[in-house]
């Protein structure tokens, strides 16, 4: 069973940065698509970024121009940089993980922005 493991989420000031790293647990595991999601209190999950097989990528309207989504594909990781940091891009944060038949949900990483 292949685990999506997050990691990099925080407390972080209003116009700061984070960084989110997400990997899926098995070596063999081969990566297609990739994205972030983030679904804050009361609201529905929505798309933050996605980066395809080839490199291509999609942002949400909020977050464009301030994030940026990368992929290594040798450590089968995707990253989301996260710059100029607003309070309303507090939020859990969760990394979608897709192969050639399956899509992985890693847990949610809390980040939140103080004004």
């Amino acid at each position: 069973q292949v685990q999506v493991v997050e990691s990099g989420g925080g407390l972080v000031q209003a116009g700061g940065s984070l960084r989110l790293s997400c990997a899926a647990s098995e070596s063999t595991f081969s990566l297609n698509n990739g994205g972030w999601y983030r679904q804050a209190p009361g609201k529905q999950r929505e798309l933050v970024a996605q980066i395809s097989i080839t490199g291509n990528t999609n942002y949400g309207d909020s977050v464009k121009g301030r994030f940026t989504i990368s992929r290594d594909n040798a450590k089968n990781t995707v990253y989301l940089q996260m710059m100029s940091l607003k309070p309303e891009d507090t939020a859990v944060y969760y990394c979608n993980l897709q192969d050639k038949m399956w899509s992985y949900w890693g847990q949610g990483t809390q980040v939140t922005v103080s004004s």
